[in-house]
């Protein structure tokens, strides 16, 4: 019902049947990931209808994007970093204000430039970022599988268009916000320093909450995740887009997935190297690490206020 109240605003044509039964057979496709002659035979429609209905109902649900899933606001921040300092239970996280990762997305295989989706299998990159709640803040997602996590993550909108921190001029303190260029990573296992070793422990369980919430977003859409998507490539990102942004409106509402969350673990992904992330993040990282062990009072790096 709140999806179809969103879509209500900007959704002026729909099929003889109604909104309300458009984004019914968009749903029950979605959640079943069955082929367009199965829907047709469910709800008594022609298949061209069923198809039209799916891609039009999609593309409405898509231009929710930016209403949707979106960064947080100055008055948020306090919360999100009080949040993620209770996940990583060090008062040295009380300044992050994401999670950062990556998945694969199988697909078919496509019958063009196979090579460039193939990684182990056919897929598609998602890359996302949640808050503490496991809210997605920002996604980037179409990339062929066979690229690398770090070049999709600069390339992605919220990097190469340097969308966070915002630019001058916006309702947000600027001086508040660290580059993104200071990703903050663990350090590469085994580690020597115990500072380090502490460093590693409390940011698993800070950056747990991208996991978990990929988790969630794959139980609730399994068919679309733990499985090959049977749709085109260039089709298969406005799915999975479709998939996140009815993930947030759901957790708005908190309403989660019934029963156990899949955690999968994604073989196929390729992790950047340390050796690649811009000095600022490594000093940043090494000032965090001697946090950790310090003071309870410990506070953010100077300059360096959110993460």
């Amino acid at each position: 019902m709140r999806l179809i109240a969103l879509l209500r605003k900007n959704d002026r044509q729909c099929s003889g049947w109604g909104l309300e039964l458009d984004v019914l057979v968009f749903l029950f496709w979605l959640a079943s990931a069955t082929s367009y002659r199965v829907v047709s035979r469910v709800f008594a429609m022609p298949r061209t209808t069923i198809h039209n209905i799916i891609h039009r109902i999609s593309g409405n649900i898509l231009r929710l994007k930016e209403r949707i899933i979106s960064l947080p606001h100055a008055m948020d921040l306090d919360t999100i970093g009080d949040g993620f300092a209770q996940l990583a239970r060090s008062p040295t996280f009380s300044k992050v204000v994401g999670a950062i990762d990556g998945c694969q997305v199988r697909i078919k295989p496509p019958s063009q430039n196979q090579a460039c989706y193939l990684n182990r299998t056919f897929s598609v990159q998602l890359q996302a970022v949640c808050n503490n709640k496991g809210l997605f803040l920002d996604i980037c997602v179409g990339y062929p599988g066979s690229v690398r996590d770090a070049w999709v993550n600069r390339n992605s909108s919220i990097f190469a268009d340097k969308l966070y921190p915002p630019p001058p001029g916006l309702p947000y303190p600027w001086g508040r916000w660290v580059s993104l260029h200071a990703i903050i990573t663990p350090y590469r296992e085994p580690v020597v320093r115990e500072a380090d070793r502490h460093f590693n422990q409390h940011h698993t369980k800070a950056r747990s909450i991208i996991e978990r919430a990929f988790g969630i977003l794959k139980t609730r859409w399994r068919t679309i995740f733990l499985k090959a998507l049977e749709v085109r490539p260039t089709f298969a990102p406005v799915v999975i887009a479709c998939c996140v942004i009815l993930h947030n409106i759901a957790m708005d509402l908190e309403d989660l997935p019934l029963g156990e969350v899949v955690m999968v673990r994604d073989d196929n992904q390729d992790k950047p190297h340390h050796q690649q992330l811009d000095p600022s993040g490594e000093e940043v990282r090494r000032q965090l690490a001697a946090a950790v062990i310090g003071p309870i009072q410990a506070v953010a790096p100077e300059g360096h206020d959110y993460v």
